[in-house]
């Protein structure tokens, strides 16, 4: 695993002391817009005019809000669709609906960025296809920057929308009392990253302080920049302070059954206060290359990616996770 396990913080400094850099820009992402849905078309509309998004770079489809998860067959036609509008300058895409959310046993923006993915579907619990887009250097491979990445912007509630882009707007401001919680749970099954979690100090380039605790809850919290933890439900979640550009998620099998009640939705993040998150849609066991890498996620964050750009790097084996939240946060981009 090489520099994606940081063995101390001094590590972690040098790799983004040398100053960050531009992250995705507005002029490169696509949105997607569910014209069947009315909190999609708002939603679009407003996302455009906070971020910039010139308006060729609207695309306009027709789905059901209802369905959760799409036909492989269904999706192919609809894939076919978006991709084939964009333009050579987009490198990201901008689904914004919460549903559907998957595509068979895949996460629709892994379906839609990398396609559709069967040989995961029959072997859900076993190793994924490795993704070109993973890793934590500045530079990305030819094969990576031809990828257009992809990410859900829930629309459930109008108000979570709205709070979500005004979150996603702040840009280039330091913290001095922000911090990244990593939680080491009693859930051993859940806690298989634990070994990646950077550990406890301050990235003094960047006024950051990772607590590496061995806690089932985080509670009273008030500078979180990242909060990454492993269990079935987080509790506590309305106790905490997220601040703008906030990632967090936890490791279970179904936070991206994004409306489904089996475990606790990774949307609970975003409504506690978080601006992008990640989960599975079906049952990927506990292969930590399913789910964000600790180390690489912080590293490529700081060194200025939009979450976006840092969601995908840090996910080895995305076919069944789902990226949702706003694509261009990038608080420490330059």
């Amino acid at each position: 695993m090489r520099s994606f396990i940081l063995l101390s913080l001094g590590l972690l400094g040098a790799a983004v002391a040398g100053g960050a850099h531009a992250a995705l820009g507005a002029s490169q992402l696509a949105l997607v817009v569910n014209d069947n849905e009315p909190n999609s078309v708002t939603l679009a509309a407003l996302y455009r005019e906070a971020h910039q998004v010139p308006e060729k770079n609207i695309i306009h489809v027709r789905l059901d809000p209802r369905a959760r998860k799409l036909d492989p067959e269904d999706f192919a036609p609809l894939r076919q669709q978006i991709l084939g509008q964009l333009g050579p300058e987009i490198r990201a895409v901008l689904m914004v609906w919460t549903a559907p959310y998957a595509v068979g046993c895949n996460a629709i923006t892994s379906a839609l960025t990398l396609g559709y993915d069967a040989d995961q579907c029959n072997t859900p619990c076993g190793p994924g296809k490795a993704s070109a887009y993973y890793g934590d250097g500045n530079a990305l491979a030819p094969a990576a920057a031809a990828m257009r990445i992809s990410m859900l912007l829930p629309t459930t509630s109008l108000d979570l929308g709205k709070a979500l882009i005004a979150r996603g707007t702040t840009r280039n401001f330091r913290l001095p009392e922000a911090s990244a919680y990593y939680l080491t749970t009693s859930d051993t099954a859940r806690s298989s990253r634990a070994r990646l979690f950077p550990p406890s100090g301050k990235v003094k380039s960047h006024e950051l302080t990772i607590k590496n605790l061995r806690a089932d809850v985080l509670e009273n919290a008030s500078d979180i920049m990242v909060y990454q933890t492993g269990m079935i439900k987080v509790d506590k979640l309305e106790t905490l302070k997220f601040l703008p550009g906030a990632l967090a998620d936890h490791l279970t099998s179904a936070g991206g059954d994004l409306l489904g009640n089996s475990q606790m939705s990774s949307l609970r993040w975003l409504e506690a206060g978080a601006t992008a998150s990640y989960g599975t849609v079906s049952e990927p066991c506990n292969h930590w290359q399913k789910f964000p890498q600790p180390a690489v996620l912080l590293k490529r964050y700081l060194s200025g990616d939009s979450a976006i750009e840092a969601y995908w790097r840090s996910v080895a084996w995305p076919a069944q996770g789902v990226f949702i939240g706003d694509p261009l946060a990038a608080p420490y981009a330059r």
